[in-house]
This record gives C-alpha cells, sequence and structure tokens, in this order.
C-alpha cells in the first residue's frame, strides 16, 4: 500500500470520527437553538477554524469559472443536505434516519460508476453493502419504522435526498481538488455554505436576538465548528487521492462513533449488536480497501 493510498485512508477515518462526534455534540446543542442558526454557527467556526492554517500553505488562484462550481458543492454539501436531513428527522427516528444516511456511499458508487470516474470492483461492491449492514446492526436499538402516513413518507424520502446531495458532491469535486490544494477549496467552500445558510437563520430570527446558549452549549457549539474545520478538510484530501466510493465509505464511521460515545458521556448501553455493527463496518472498510483490491481497480 503506498504512502498515498495510507494517507487516504488515514484522512477518511478521522472525518468518520470527527463526523460522530459531531453528532453527539449536535444532540447537547441543538436544544438550546433552531437547525438553521446552529448550522450557520457551526460552518461559520468551522470556516475561521481553516483560515489559519489557509494562510500558511501556497495557495493557486481561482479560475472565475470554477468559483461558482465549488460555490454550488459547499452550499450542497453544508446548507441542502443538511437541511434536507434535520428536515426528514422531524418526521423519522434517528436510527432509521442513519441508516438511510448509510445509502450514500452506494449512490456514491453507482453515480461515480455511471460517470465513468471509478470502475466497479466486487471487493468494494462487498465492503459497500457491508458497511451499510454493520451500520444497521449498530444503531438496530434506535429503528423504529414510520407510519405509512405522508409526512413519514417525506422523511424517507428527505433523508434519501440528503444522502444522494452527499453523493453528488464527492463525486463533483474531484476535478477541482486535481487543480487546488483541498484546504483553499475546503475554506471557499464552507465560506460559500456560510453565506447561503444567513437566509434560513434569519428567518428563525439568528440576528434579531443574541444565541442563548449555557456554558455548555457554547461549548458543545464551539467543538462542532472545529470538528467540521478538521472532518471537512480531512474529507476533501482523502477525495484527493482515493475514488469517491471509498471515501464515502467512512462515513459508516460516524453513526458508530456517536453510538460509542454516547455510551461513554450519556450512559446509552453498547450492545452485542453494535459491536457486530463495528465490526461489520470495520471488515467492509478492509475488504474495498485491500490492496490487490485498490491495485487492480482502474478506471473504465
Amino acid at each position: 500500500m503506498t504512502r498515498t493510498e495510507i494517507l487516504a485512508i488515514v484522512a477518511g477515518t478521522t472525518t468518520g470520527i470527527t463526523v460522530g462526534a459531531a453528532m453527539v455534540a449536535t444532540r447537547f446543542a441543538i436544544a438550546q437553538t433552531d437547525p438553521a442558526s446552529l448550522a450557520l454557527l457551526r460552518y461559520g467556526i468551522g470556516t475561521l477554524g481553516l483560515i489559519a492554517p489557509l494562510l500558511m500553505i501556497h495557495r493557486v488562484p481561482f479560475a472565475r469559472r470554477d468559483l461558482l462550481p465549488i460555490a454550488l458543492l459547499g452550499i450542497g454539501q453544508f446548507g441542502i443536505l443538511v437541511a434536507l436531513l434535520n428536515y426528514g428527522l422531524q418526521f423519522i427516528g434517528s436510527g432509521l434516519g442513519a441508516l438511510l444516511f448509510a445509502t450514500f456511499p452506494l449512490m456514491t458508487m453507482a453515480l461515480a460508476a455511471a460517470l465513468r470516474m471509478e470502475a466497479l470492483t466486487i471487493a468494494k461492491i462487498a465492503g459497500v453493502l457491508l458497511t451499510a449492514a454493520g451500520v444497521g446492526l449498530a444503531v438496530s436499538d434506535h429503528i423504529a419504522l414510520p407510519d405509512a402516513g405522508g409526512n413519514n413518507l417525506l422523511g424517507v424520502i428527505a433523508v434519501l435526498a440528503s444522502a444522494l446531495t452527499g453523493a453528488v458532491c464527492s463525486v463533483f469535486y474531484r476535478p477541482y481538488l486535481e487543480k487546488y490544494p483541498p484546504l483553499q477549496v475546503s475554506v471557499f467552500a464552507m465560506l460559500a455554505s456560510v453565506l447561503f445558510l444567513t437566509l434560513p437563520a434569519t428567518g428563525e430570527g439568528f440576528f434579531t436576538t443574541l444565541p442563548d446558549f449555557t456554558l455548555g452549549g457554547w461549548c458543545a457549539v464551539l467543538f462542532i465548528g472545529l470538528a467540521s474545520s478538521l472532518g471537512y478538510y480531512t474529507w476533501l484530501l482523502a477525495l484527493k487521492h482515493a475514488t469517491p466510493t471509498r471515501v464515502a465509505m467512512f462515513l459508516a464511521l460516524g453513526p458508530v462513533t456517536a453510538t460509542a460515545l454516547g455510551s461513554v458521556l450519556l450512559d446509552e448501553p453498547i450492545t452485542t449488536l453494535f459491536l457486530l455493527g463495528l465490526a461489520a463496518v470495520i471488515a467492509g472498510l478492509w475488504l474495498a480497501h485491500m490492496p490487490t483490491a485498490v491495485s487492480r481497480e482502474q478506471t473504465p
């Protein structure tokens, strides 16, 4: 396995873990504010957290034609994806939401293959399915099937649309990451999402009254923002050096990490099914990243 492949695996793993940690902190902070307002604070802090590192690297001037696509990718990744996910979770449980969102790598794989950006391999397909099954096992205690009502169906559709939005962004980032440093793309895309999120946050009254967080709430918001800085940068770093599907698979570590932290911080039980799910996620990632599988894959 090459140094670049190892870098991609470490970056993807970091992203998955930070996403899971941010999930737990969000559960604490969301009770003290509104979704769009929290997202604005999260990515505003996230952008600020990347400014200093950005000033320390060599930057490549953006071509004018690339500004709008990168901005739209940022808005999709942080604005539309989050909005759809939050909307869907109003009508379905978090466990089912995590399971539905676990289709993200499957959608990424199908889209990348359809666009001939990466090849389908048996190991990769098996790995994607195994990680999705692992997420299902890990959150199985929290999965409740919704009633057949219209709002519940809309919730399912919204979460799946959220996963599809992430898949589209993952696939279409690649050309820009080949031209510009991932850190530079991260800051610009996240800044675009902050400007977009001012609109729904204004509707929630974010700019008319100061946020009313407890000290613990502010600590959670600060942590979520800094986790977003690290997680988004490592996400794009992984996308620069690995195929979109393999990178998307690391998001399976998010709900697994959230469940593990929930056990430590919120005294939630760790079950046998969770341990089986964790094993399945790790096995799926290993299967899709086996040196033989990576070396044999060729873009069609």
